[in-house]
């Protein structure tokens, strides 16, 4: 870069002094109405309390024993097979794919991807993926994507079940709440059916924002999750300048933002470092790419990322495969360029979202992204729970796929934790 036309590029501190005065201003209505929304909850430290209380496994375990007792008998099942060690361990899978090959090769555990699957619609999946993991000598997901309504999931249990899972298994989870353009607001949208890319994406129009702020505080103070999906410029920013409070929410910018190239990257980059906490701790902890970026970008928006020091802070989550309808191109599988980047760029989750592309054409009923804005009760009713169990299960098929890949080439992964890695 030319020095001398680069250094016209410096932000002079007196721009810096005029978005603080704006932040600060007892008259933007913009931030009062933001901090209004979170006075309700209570202070930070209030809000920070009631959620540390809300996610305590015995006390989920205890409300959950109040709705759906059947998931409290699969999550001790679980806790069991956990203590039992009957989940294969990482030296055990290492032997398993290498075989005598296993002993000498070297792996980079600071290079290691996150195993994630996408999404986790229904609590008794999870069992099931669990059943196979133990028989086939698999490998259960680091990391859990849910995209279900969190009404319905709220009154059937599993927002408790799934949040106790998790917490047993040891992965991480993102949930997608309700406040979102498909209801309606977003006129661009027609229904579900025109959601996946155009004017904007899902969308948070008009007053959602605050919406989407007041429920993410709900559920955070309720039920303790602190990862929820973002998709909205605006919602970003409140993301950013809740965490800037203190109370100690995070979130994954998702693949319908459309970041698909380094300035892209850059830009979101920047507003987490505006506002990031004196440790350089960032609520940014998931960056979702465009389905369209290839692997330099994924480089070059490396390099942005370490200089802002975010390296192992924001993980960057890169689509292997895709649901096969209604999203993307078909064919559509990345496990060779993963394998290409992992070596060399830290922090990348592998998310699965469908069988490989030669798997779904076999498939009765083929993976569909808009399967995800159903009801469970219009599922149930057209008698299709068992395509969603196959569907779910083909990604987890997908997701022992590419560990195996790695594996052989040498490199690493992050699975469930509490599971595989002792």
């Amino acid at each position: 870069m030319s020095n001398k036309l680069g250094k016209l590029l410096e932000i002079p501190a007196s721009c810096v002094d005029e978005i603080n005065a704006l932040l600060l201003d007892p008259d933007n209505r913009a931030i009062d109405a933001f901090l209004k929304v979170v006075e309700k909850y209570g202070t930070p430290e209030e809000i920070n309390r009631q959620a540390e209380e809300a996610r305590r496994l015995p006390h989920l375990m205890e409300r959950l024993q109040q709705v759906a007792p059947a998931y409290v008998d699969d999550l001790k099942w679980l806790e069991e097979q956990r203590a039992k060690d009957r989940f294969i361990s990482m030296d055990e899978y290492r032997r398993k794919i290498l075989g005598d090959r296993a002993e000498s090769m070297p792996f980079d555990e600071g290079m290691a991807v996150t195993l994630e699957i996408s999404a986790l619609q229904y609590f008794p999946f999870l069992i099931e993926e669990a059943k196979q993991a133990i028989q086939n000598g698999e490998l259960m997901p680091g990391r859990f994507i849910r995209v279900r309504k969190m009404k319905e999931q709220e009154a059937d249990g599993d927002i408790l079940a799934v949040a106790a899972a998790m917490q047993i298994v040891g992965a991480t989870y993102v949930e997608t709440l309700d406040t979102k353009g498909t209801d309606g607001s977003n006129i661009h949208l027609g229904g579900p059916e025109t959601i996946t890319g155009y004017f904007g994406g899902v969308g948070q129009p008009n007053e959602y924002p605050l919406k989407w702020l007041d429920e993410l505080l709900y559920y955070y103070t309720t039920y303790g999750i602190r990862q929820v999906l973002n998709i909205n410029p605006g919602t970003v920013f409140l993301g950013y300048l809740l965490y800037k409070l203190g109370v100690d929410n995070e979130f994954k910018i998702s693949v319908y933002m459309g970041n698909d190239n380094p300035y892209a990257a850059l830009w979101t980059l920047i507003g987490a470092k505006l506002f990031s906490r004196p440790d350089g701790t960032s609520p940014l902890i998931g960056f979702n790419w465009s389905n369209s970026v290839n692997n330099e970008t994924i480089e070059i928006s490396a390099q942005i990322r370490r200089d802002l020091g975010f390296e192992d802070v924001v993980r960057f989550e890169h689509h292997i495969t895709e649901t096969y309808k209604s999203i993307v191109r078909q064919p559509y599988d990345r496990l060779e360029e993963l394998v290409e980047i992992a070596d060399h760029v830290a922090n990348i989750s592998a998310k699965h979202e469908g069988a490989p592309p030669e798997v779904e054409v076999t498939r009765e009923h083929p993976s569909d992204i808009l399967d995800y804005f159903r009801d469970k009760s219009e599922i149930e009713a057209a008698g299709e729970m068992g395509y969603m169990l196959r569907n779910y299960l083909d990604k987890h098929d997908s997701v022992n796929r590419t560990a195996r890949a790695l594996t052989e080439n040498g490199l690493t992964f992050i699975a469930a934790r509490n599971l595989h890695h002792r």
